[in-house]
């Protein structure tokens, strides 16, 4: 923490970002002795400082003002999202696995919102702390989903079963705890301030980047659905990868 120039700001910088690894983003909240929140701001490598106006009254005094402007880094946590399940591969790989076998753009849909619906509800009870499960269940049970959905597709041998859409809300459930890792481990929630727009934000940049994937994939997995060597061979071989990804995971989750 060091003092500006003029007095009347000051600076909190987390020097410790440079030597994270790279990606690695931390929530910071600044708050006065009665609790109220005085700035927030989502912090990386590139940025690492969060300034705070002190009273105009007295610069000595070495008290932050309650006026100091509030920052939820709305864009910060928008791309953290978009990131998060774009390089969340377990999370691409499950929802893949569920909509090779849709054949009706009605089926995607109510797929992609079931998903959608669980994840958010545990996501959000989860950074609330209204229901918390430990990483070495979360992770392990998502490994299990991977693998179910895999096997369950090559019994089935590319129809898609009519319990889908609860089997993917259920799993959806267990996916939203993963997600919320992501915002305890910053510590968005932990002091109970600032919670509500970084835990939309971040969702919603979830949302986006699963919406992008699946307007790639899913035109290209249509395409090749009108072949029947695809549905035959080429449903199958993708579930077995996706299954066998899944115990992979498991096993590095469990055992590695």
């Amino acid at each position: 923490v060091y003092r500006q120039s003029d007095g009347r700001t000051a600076t909190l910088r987390a020097a410790q970002l440079q030597r994270l690894p790279f990606g690695h983003r931390q929530f910071i909240t600044a708050q006065n002795e009665t609790g109220a929140t005085l700035a927030q701001k989502l912090l990386s490598a590139k940025d690492d400082r969060l300034e705070l106006t002190l009273p105009g009254a007295d610069a000595t005094a070495g008290e932050v003002s309650p006026a100091a402007s509030v920052r939820p880094s709305f864009w910060g946590f928008l791309k953290l999202g978009i990131e998060h399940i774009w390089t969340g591969y377990y999370h691409l790989l499950f929802l893949l696995a569920l909509l090779i076998v849709c054949r009706t753009f009605r089926s995607i849909i109510g797929i992609i919102s079931c998903f959608t619906l669980a994840h958010s509800l545990t996501l959000a009870l989860a950074t609330l702390n209204v229901v918390n499960l430990p990483a070495r269940l979360v992770e392990p049970a998502i490994a299990l989903s991977i693998i179910y959905v895999g096997v369950e597709n090559l019994i089935r041998r590319g129809a898609a079963p009519s319990s889908r859409y609860v089997l993917t809300f259920v799993f959806g459930l267990i996916h939203g705890f993963g997600f919320a890792s992501v915002l305890r481990e910053l510590g968005v929630g932990s002091d109970g301030a600032g919670l509500g727009l970084p835990l939309f934000t971040f969702n919603l940049g979830v949302e986006i980047g699963q919406v992008v994937i699946a307007a790639i994939v899913l035109p290209i997995v249509w395409q090749l659905r009108r072949r029947p060597a695809f549905v035959r061979r080429g449903i199958p071989a993708l579930s077995a990868c996706v299954a066998v990804a899944g115990v992979w995971w498991l096993v590095e989750r469990t055992l590695l």
